[in-house]
Order: C-alpha cells, then sequence, then structure tokens
C-alpha cells in the first residue's frame, strides 16, 4: 500500500509540471517547468540542475519531495516558476558555454512564456548541478540574482573573475558527503568571501530550525550580499528533504531577498542564428547572395524599449520604433559581416547583442573543414539515423552521428563524420549539409561541378554502400547520385588503425541556379554506418549561354496570370510550345 500511495506522489508531481523543449546552437535540449495557477506578472525564476546520472523528473520528484513538502507546494506559496533542466547525457558542461547558452535561453523562453521578473532570477543545482552554478557564477553573475549550489563545488578550485559583481551564495553540504567531500566546501567559499568583501568570520546558528546542522553566514558584503553554508552533520551525498530543514525551501528563503535591479533593456538577435553561412556559386558577374532578415527580441525591466537600431558593422540598416523589431540586409558583400542589434530605453540606457555571419563566393569549398572537433556536429550540417535529428552546431555527444576523432598511430583522416540507419529503411540514415536548420545555404550556379570525398565504415567488417546526391533544397530532387562500397572498416574503435581511403569523385552538371544540398546516405540495412571525410566542392566552369534552367515538360501558360513565357522575338507562347530557349519571367528557359 505503501509503495502505491508513493507512485501516486511521484505521478501526481510529474503530471504537474510541463515538459517542454527548446533548440539552442542547433540542438534541441529539454527540460520541466512548473509554473502555479494565477502566477501574476513580474514574478521570480529558480533554475535547479540536477547532478550527473541523473535527470530532471528524478530532481523533481525524488530528490526535492517527501510526504508533506514538495517544491511545486512552494511555488504556490510563493508563486514562483521553478525550471528543472536536463543535461546533455546526464551531464553538464563545466568549463565551457554550452550549458551557459542552454540556462540564457531558458531564461529567455521563461521571459516570454511567463513574463518573469530577469531582476529576480535564481540557479542552483546538486553534485554536478552545483560544480555548473560555481561555473555559472563567473559566466552570467548579470542574468543571476543569488546562487545555490548543493553538494557540489569545483573539485580544480574556485576562481572568482575580477570583474565579476558581488554576488550573493547559499551552499548546503552534509558533513558525511563521500563523493564531494565536505573538506573542499570551505576553500571554494573563501574565494567568494574575499571578492564579495564579506568578514572573514562567520556568525554560526547551530542546531538550525531544531536540527542537527548549523548555518554560517558571512554577512554583510560589498552591495549588502551574504555567503551562507548549510552544513548538515552526518548527512551524505544527497539533498536534504527532511520538513524541519528543506532544501527547496532553505533555497527560496535565501534566494528571494536579492534582485540584481536592472534597468538596462534587455536585446537578443531571434534570427539568424550566430555562424550562419551563405554560400554562392556563380560567375562573378551574377554572383548575388539572398536578403537577410534580422529578427530581435528587447524590452526594458522598468520602462519602456524607444528604439532598436540594426547595424552591418558600423553602418545603421533601419531603425525601429515598435514591435516587431525586425530589418533587411540586402546586397551583401562577400566575406564575414558583424550583425549588431541595439535597444534603447525611455531613459537613455542601452544594450546590444551581436551575431556573425559569412558570405562565401568559392571556388573551390572544403566542406570538411569544419570537421575539427570530436563529439560535436559541424556547422552546416543535419544528420538523422531514423530515430534522432541533429542540426546545426552543437557538441558534448558521446554516442550516435557526430565527428569522430582518430588516434591510431596509422590512420586515413584525422577526423570524419559518423552516421548511421538504425532501422535500416532506405534513406533514414543520412548527412546532409545545406539544410534550413543546418545553418547554411549552398546555391549553384548553371555549370559543371565536381565533388570529391572519401569514406568507410565504421562498425560493418562486411560493408555498407554508401550513397552521394546532390539534391534541390526546395523539394529534395536529386540532380545527381553516385553509390560507393568502401573497402576499410574501421572497427568500433577510434583508437584503431586503419589504412587511406581511396578518394572518391563525381562529377555533375547542375541547368538551375538555385539552393543545393549535399546529401550522403548509408545502407539501406539495420545499423548501417559511414565515416564521411576530406569532402571538397569544386566549380569547374560556369554555363556561358545565360539559360537559366532547362525543362523537358511541357509549359501551359493557359490561366496563368503571373507567368508570361516569350520566345527570343518578343513573341507570347502559344499553348504548347517547341523545344527551344525562352523568355519566362525574365529568365532564358530552355525548352528540350
Amino acid at each position: 500500500m505503501q509503495r502505491i500511495i508513493l507512485f501516486l506522489l511521484l505521478l501526481t508531481g510529474v503530471m504537474s509540471a510541463k515538459a517542454d523543449n527548446i533548440t539552442v546552437g542547433g540542438l534541441n535540449r529539454s527540460y520541466n517547468v512548473y509554473a502555479p495557477q494565477n502566477l501574476g506578472d513580474n514574478r521570480p525564476l529558480l533554475i535547479f540542475c540536477h547532478g550527473a546520472s541523473q535527470d530532471a523528473n528524478w530532481m523533481q520528484n525524488s530528490e526535492f519531495k517527501n510526504d508533506k513538502v514538495s517544491m511545486e507546494a512552494v511555488c504556490d506559496t510563493a508563486k514562483f516558476v521553478v525550471v528543472f533542466p536536463n543535461g546533455i547525457d546526464k551531464m553538464w558542461d563545466i568549463s565551457g558555454d554550452r550549458d551557459i547558452n542552454f540556462i540564457k535561453a531558458v531564461i529567455d523562453k521563461m521571459a516570454d512564456q511567463y513574463n518573469i521578473d530577469r531582476n529576480r532570477v535564481y540557479l542552483g543545482g546538486f553534485s554536478m548541478g552545483g560544480m555548473f552554478t560555481y561555473h555559472a557564477m563567473n559566466k552570467i553573475p548579470d542574468l543571476i540574482a543569488a546562487f545555490a549550489p548543493v553538494s557540489g563545488y569545483p573539485m580544480g578550485g574556485a576562481t572568482a573573475n575580477a570583474n565579476v559583481r558581488p554576488i550573493p551564495i547559499l551552499h548546503i553540504h552534509g558533513t558525511g558527503d563521500d563523493r564531494c567531500q565536505f573538506s573542499g566546501v570551505q576553500p571554494a567559499l573563501n574565494v567568494w568571501i574575499n571578492h564579495n568583501g564579506c568578514p572573514t568570520t562567520a556568525t554560526v546558528v547551530s542546531n538550525y530550525h531544531g536540527f542537527d546542522a548549523k548555518m554560517h553566514t558571512w554577512a554583510p558584503g560589498t552591495d549588502g550580499v551574504e555567503v551562507k553554508l548549510l552544513e548538515l552533520a552526518n548527512k551524505g551525498h544527497w539533498i536534504c528533504k527532511e520538513e524541519k530543514v528543506y532544501t527547496g525551501s532553505e533555497i527560496w528563503n535565501f534566494c528571494k531577498r536579492f534582485s540584481l535591479n536592472k534597468t538596462k533593456p534587455s536585446v537578443s538577435i531571434k534570427t539568424p542564428s550566430a555562424g550562419m553561412k551563405y554560400i554562392c556559386y556563380a560567375p562573378v558577374a551574377l554572383r548575388s547572395f539572398p536578403d537577410v532578415t534580422i529578427v530581435a527580441n528587447a524590452s526594458d525591466p522598468n520602462g519602456t524599449v524607444e528604439k532598436v537600431e540594426f547595424y552591418d558593422g558600423e553602418e545603421l540598416i533601419a531603425t525601429c520604433t515598435e514591435a516587431p523589431y525586425q530589418a533587411t540586409l540586402t546586397s551583401a558583400n562577400s566575406g564575414k559581416h558583424t550583425l549588431k542589434v541595439v535597444a534603447t530605453d525611455n531613459d537613455g540606457e542601452t544594450n546590444s547583442a551581436t551575431v556573425d555571419i559569412t558570405f562565401q563566393t568559392p571556388a573551390t569549398l572544403v566542406v570538411s573543414n569544419d570537421f575539427k572537433e570530436g563529439n560535436a556536429l559541424p556547422n552546416g550540417w543535419t544528420t538523422y539515423d531514423s530515430q534522432s535529428k541533429r542540426s546545426g552546431y552543437s557538441n558534448g555527444y558521446t554516442s550516435g552521428c557526430r565527428v569522430l576523432q582518430f588516434t591510431g598511430s596509422s590512420r586515413g583522416l584525422d577526423y570524419g563524420l559518423y552516421f548511421r540507419n538504425i532501422n535500416g529503411n532506405a534513406h533514414q540514415g543520412w548527412a546532409k549539409y545545406g539544410l534550413a536548420d543546418g545553418g547554411t545555404t549552398l546555391h549553384l550556379s548553371p555549370g559543371h561541378y565536381t565533388m570529391r570525398y572519401k569514406a568507410c565504415n565504421w562498425n560493418m567488417s562486411s560493408y555498407g554502400a554508401v550513397e552521394v546526391n546532390v539534391e534541390k533544397r526546395s523539394d529534395g530532387a536529386s540532380i545527381a547520385q553516385q553509390t560507393y562500397t568502401p573497402t576499410v572498416n574501421i572497427g568500433n574503435d577510434a583508437s584503431n588503425s586503419f589504412a587511406s581511403l581511396k578518394q572518391q569523385t563525381l562529377e555533375f552538371d547542375v541547368t538551375e541556379a538555385d539552393d543545393y544540398v549535399i546529401a550522403v546516405y548509408s545502407d539501406a540495412k539495420s545499423w548501417s554506418d559511414c565515416i564521411l571525410g576530406q569532402l571538397t566542392l569544386t566549380a569547374n566552369s560556369y554555363n556561358t549561354t545565360g539559360i537559366d534552367a532547362v525543362h523537358s515538360s511541357q509549359f501551359s501558360v493557359h490561366g496563368s496570370a503571373n507567368t508570361e513565357i516569350y520566345d527570343l522575338q518578343g513573341r507570347r507562347g502559344e499553348m504548347q510550345l517547341q523545344n527551344g530557349i525562352y523568355i519566362k519571367n525574365g529568365k532564358k528557359i530552355l525548352k528540350k
């Protein structure tokens, strides 16, 4: 009976929160969010990160619950939003920006969805989540009002960057922790006690809340901040959830007293995404790039946004005085462009956001140049293995489609893009370059092209064929195709030695200027795979006839007011046209 009651309690917890996701850096990230009914506007947000090998559901429904207390109950009483995010492979990036960007994106989404108060956003985490919390203190102190690490600290030693504002910290830790030793807590806190200008001697409350615990407080520091340590006698590596000392309540009661008091406007660039590439193969006289629409989000915590200005480098493109905030970059030159958006509020305060995008006009493009980071998906690429789709730059993968770095003493590639087909159906395992969600457009003018590549198998001792296609981006129609069966299999271990790979060549003609996709498919076998490397695309020559497209089907102009077809003498075509050259909507069309 007790097991049934516990199950129902857990089920209630699961159903009371909403599982949601967001795309960050081309990667789909998930989280659980709970918002009380009748939340109201400008309410706080608490983000709490799970430990290694855990996930959001475990943290929310096991670590933050007992028979009488839950985090949802704390939220319902205090009226704030709580988010439990999921790390990649149940881990957190505690040295880079991958998960920092995830947290930033969650804050932005909660602001849009629940109108949370950006001045009162709080971050905490358990174990590795606590380590990540310390990492975030140096990375996003301007976004988080107070921090609450639990049973975790930087194992290599804490640091406090000189330019970081004084920040409030509540650290909770058990003295019996056998994974993150309690002896390491004080050295980590000392760094921040000193940085915050707090007294070096703490005031101590023993028998805290009538519990076998001590609350250490170093205060006041600069700007009134505090550093606190809740020491739990004999507690191990877990979250304390007793009624007298319930971790969720302790975190909320500490954090709720602090606010950023931000006055500057917030601004971010929604599109285009950072690192976007626009590639155009064309004769010099015909080189051009598509118009790029820049969309920004802007808000002000204590007033209104008066204007949003859009820049290409130092050149002002447009100014918007009301939402939607967007502008268009036209007739861009080849090279890297820094797009900047500046928001100005009614107090004259400003804030800005930037993204870099690139326009390229190559004769030869080394498409595989971005295969230079193991366990990442390169910008420009999208992969699918019949179960999971990955798009654009993202990293931190330990399985599935990703770049592999090879370390054997003799190897045919240093890096290669691994992709697979799990279910074995035709065209259900692939890697594609140039799809809309990959972060790159590939425009090809009429002409003759050569694509070179190397391919092998990863874990197919009997080998599996690889199909290479050039496809139209608009409808996926193939204009060139080649099938190759590799003769090298690496053997499912990146440290294995393997022979040099044979260079493969695919020559093809483009007859219609359009956006195209390089598509590589693994074999129609269950768990077939491919390693792709050293991929280049060269324009050998361009069509000098001036013909923009070739059609073998009959044109029909009857009833189409927007389609005008004329012959070269300027006469409007009849319903059925003979073979020859015609002008269609201002372009030369070869009918054959």
